[in-house]
């Protein structure tokens, strides 16, 4: 079971919602990845995090299948974000941001690190996110993500970095916002020509949409659902969950063709409808593998359709 190397942030998060609000909470895009991630294999964390970074999450990290030994504890304190969700739950308010120790960080690989072959590039400059790869041996799946930020004011500095990724990981605005291109399958094709050969829309409450670059400019196209909840809670992490259930399934596996990766897909989505089912990470803490086996059961079900038995078409006029 290869294991994978996330690097990205650890946060505290103050969030609010119509149905309820969580203060300095523990959040921040590796560490929902990581705690997604290690329900299926051994997860390297590589991050900083500030002086005031509790010693009870620090513990709870370790009892998640996560390696602390690249997550360093500076001086300063712990990246901050606030945000607020209106009954639209796809469209997220920032009210503050505040990077503290994040503004300085630049990852040392250790020697373990240099030698995983399953990198995930987090929600970062994409400068370091090549200064990491730059680190990496001889990575054998590299799967990265990004947002408006980089896309609006570091785009050609992104489009570099994405020359040396293998899957782009993007929700729906930030596929159109990076390419120009109002249609995903246009989109996805421009992104293959800048490098990655798979793509994966995130589109919220509608679900996911995977891109494969194939033989003659052809497009491979998979797609799921969301999974259907009555009660959604916080949709802060979904798309780092998603990510992390993506990839840690990959990692898990060592395998990525196309049959992996309609699979990994589904496992992003069991995991993502988990997250939001509480504040911050509380549902994954009280999570276990045999529910997320069971979500996996119904989304095949859900989206399972027969073959057509004794049907016979009208003729044609």
């Amino acid at each position: 079971m290869p294991p994978i190397l996330v690097v990205g942030s650890v946060a505290y998060d103050t969030v609010k919602t119509p149905f309820g609000q969580a203060t300095e909470a523990l959040g921040g895009s590796a560490t929902y990845f990581s705690v997604s991630a290690g329900f299926f294999t051994r997860v390297f964390l590589v991050a900083a995090v500030g002086q005031d970074f509790s010693e009870k999450d620090w513990q709870f990290l370790e009892t998640r299948n996560i390696d602390l030994q690249g997550l360093e504890k500076v001086e300063g304190k712990t990246f901050r974000w606030v945000g607020e969700y209106g009954y639209d739950l796809n469209d997220a308010h920032t009210i503050d941001t505040q990077l503290n120790v994040l503004a300085e960080f630049r990852p040392k690989l250790s020697e373990t690190h240099q030698n995983l072959e399953y990198i995930f590039l987090g929600n970062l400059d994409p400068r370091i996110q090549r200064e990491v790869l730059a680190q990496v041996h001889k990575p054998r799946l590299v799967a990265c993500d990004t947002m408006n930020y980089w896309i609006s004011g570091h785009f050609n500095s992104l489009v570099e970095t994405l020359r040396q990724v293998d899957i782009l990981i993007i929700n729906d605005a930030e596929a159109r916002q990076l390419t120009r291109e109002s249609n995903l399958i246009r989109a996805a094709r421009k992104i293959h020509g800048w490098g990655p050969q798979t793509v994966v829309v995130k589109r919220g409450e509608y679900g996911a949409l995977m891109f494969q670059q194939g033989c003659q400019g052809r497009i491979s196209v998979f797609g799921t659902p969301a999974y259907p909840l009555e009660d959604i809670y916080d949709p802060t992490g979904a798309g780092d969950t998603f990510a992390g259930g993506f990839m840690g399934y990959l990692s898990g596996i060592g395998r990525s063709d196309w049959v992996s990766l309609r699979q990994a897909v589904v496992f992003g989505s069991v995991m993502a409808s988990f997250n939001v089912e509480r504040f911050s990470l509380d549902r994954l803490k009280n999570l276990t593998f045999t529910e997320i086996e069971l979500r996996y059961k119904e989304f095949k079900e859900m989206t399972r359709i027969d073959d057509v038995v004794e049907w016979q078409p009208m003729s044609r006029l």
